[in-house]
């Protein structure tokens, strides 16, 4: 494909998360929908025809042969989505896959090896990495501007009912909180740090058997990060990192951050942090502050575009993989996961 034409991307799936995307790829002026797959035929040319002219397939053998697609976005359900970033590679096809890349870590590595032996470009689709504000954030973070970090807590909670039917719950599609929501601050928090040296931590079983709140304590050398997350309520989402000369909130929700909060003093970020944002906590917000400073990063549409502007671009260059969402920090995330659910679930 030449570098100076639209780059060609393939959907799989017809879904909410694939409605986003193809939303944002409107965003990227180099970037348009090439062809849509779905099990349903009908499914696939109604999705097509909100984005313009991509062609529609129900057949995946087909789909994967078009040569107009440049990349597959992986767009279903979780359950399926190793195998069909498999089929895909098989086919010469890159790959960008929706979170979580896999159910277990060893299918991460299956999919790195193909990719490798195929020579094609392969990463899960953990879109809040490459947020402005979490790009942001990191910088300045590495440029020491709160210090050595020590501490990350975080948690990520909505409230789903467990109704029967529902995916959230469903042990057959890939469900519980840490697969659909868990994935996220532990992925950041390894953007940060790194793996960790040791990791603890809990669940509580939904009736389906999948958890319905997850806690992850990752401990470092000089930092620890403890994690949460859950269906159980609705939690305030945000993100702190704690340095030795000051913090930052990633304001909420965090997997989707704007607003960066920056204190001059970890103490005074850890206080930030624990008053949550209750109608006082947003009161408090809103009134100036000493050692205090509001940095806002705002982007139009959903925030999905800066994954694929990222794959894009080094797709087009040649590359087998992307330096900020590493195949292997995504297996690490499994991993953990993995080693918290062999343990036993908790009683609520």
């Amino acid at each position: 494909m030449a570098q100076d034409e639209p780059f060609g991307w393939g959907i799989i799936g017809t879904g909410t998360i694939a409605g986003l995307f193809a939303a944002d790829l409107g965003l990227l002026p180099r970037a348009r929908i090439a062809a849509v797959h779905s099990r349903s035929l009908e499914k696939a040319r109604g999705f097509a025809g909100r984005f313009g002219q991509a062609k529609a397939y129900d057949d995946e053998a087909a789909f994967l042969s078009d040569p107009a697609i440049e990349a597959v976005y992986v767009a279903t359900p979780n359950h399926l989505h190793a195998a069909q970033a498999l089929r895909a590679i098989a086919a010469g096809k890159p790959v960008l896959i929706e979170k979580p890349i896999a159910l277990a870590s060893a299918d991460v590595e299956a999919i790195a090896r193909a990719a490798a032996e195929r020579g094609v470009f392969a990463m899960e689709a953990l879109w809040s990495r490459f947020l402005p504000a979490v790009r942001r954030a990191r910088e300045q973070i590495a440029a020491g501007r709160i210090g050595k970090v020590r501490r990350i807590r975080a948690d990520l909670s909505y409230l789903h009912p467990e109704e029967p039917g529902s995916r959230f719950f469903d042990p057959a599609l890939g469900g519980g909180a840490a697969f659909d929501l868990g994935v996220y601050p532990l992925s950041l928090t390894l953007h940060l740090l790194g793996e960790p040296q040791a990791v603890s931590g809990s669940w509580i079983a939904a009736d389906t058997g999948v958890d319905r709140r997850s806690s992850f304590r990752l401990d470092y050398p000089t930092a620890v990060a403890e994690l949460s997350c859950g269906f159980d309520c609705n939690g305030a989402n945000r993100l702190l990192v704690e340095g030795a000369r000051g913090g930052v909130i990633l304001e909420a929700p965090f997997l989707k951050a704007q607003r960066l909060s920056w204190y001059a003093d970890a103490g005074r970020a850890a206080a930030a942090y624990e008053r949550g944002t209750g109608s006082m906590a947003r009161l408090l917000d809103r009134l100036p502050q000493s050692g205090r400073g509001n940095e806002n990063v705002a982007f139009p549409g959903n925030g999905l575009q800066f994954q694929a502007e990222a794959a894009m671009a080094a797709i087009r260059a040649g590359k087998r993989a992307c330096e900020e969402m590493s195949l292997g920090e995504s297996a690490a995330v499994l991993r953990i996961i993995d080693m918290i659910r062999a343990q036993p679930a908790m009683t609520p």
